[in-house]
């Protein structure tokens, strides 16, 4: 051995602190997808149940031209709920909310009511809302063609 000093060789790896990191940005990642897919399912769910209480509206106009008698679809805002002419009440799953804004003479109670549709199709119009977080679906009815109609306003 001449006279040359040692060398060490510093082996590779990584430190503490840039495991650390790494770390943190994952977690970071792994919250930001979770409230994406959270903000997907509430979507997902607010938006389902404005088609189903759509087809239900319609459902109940169409009655009301079938059968040839006026025919009422029900909101009730306190139990979360609404009701089509002839079919079972449906309760609104948790999360979501429901007000209606229809005719002074079609209200059963401060936060209850209806839209009668009559046999030529028309009705007494309103608007029923569903409110989820920031979403919120609106589903208007016309009250001269009982026209049904549906939009989403985030």
């Amino acid at each position: 051995m001449s006279g040359t000093p040692c060398r060490l060789r510093r082996q590779g790896g990584f430190s503490l602190l840039e495991l650390m990191v790494v770390l943190v940005l994952v977690m970071l990642l792994f919250a930001v997808v979770g409230v994406s897919v959270s903000r997907s399912i509430g979507g997902a769910e607010i938006r389902n149940a404005a088609r189903e209480m759509t087809a239900g509206i319609r459902h109940t106009r169409g009655q009301a031209i079938v059968t040839r008698q006026q025919q009422v679809f029900h909101v009730d805002a306190n139990d979360r709920s609404w009701q089509a002419a002839e079919r079972e009440r449906v309760s609104l799953p948790d999360g979501l909310e429901i007000t209606l804004d229809t005719a002074r003479s079609e209200l059963t109670g401060e936060n209850a009511g209806g839209i009668r549709f009559y046999p030529d199709g028309a009705s007494t119009g309103g608007c029923v809302t569903l409110l989820a977080q920031e979403r919120e679906w609106q589903i208007s009815v016309s009250w001269l063609t009982g026209e049904v109609s549906s939009e989403c306003d985030t």
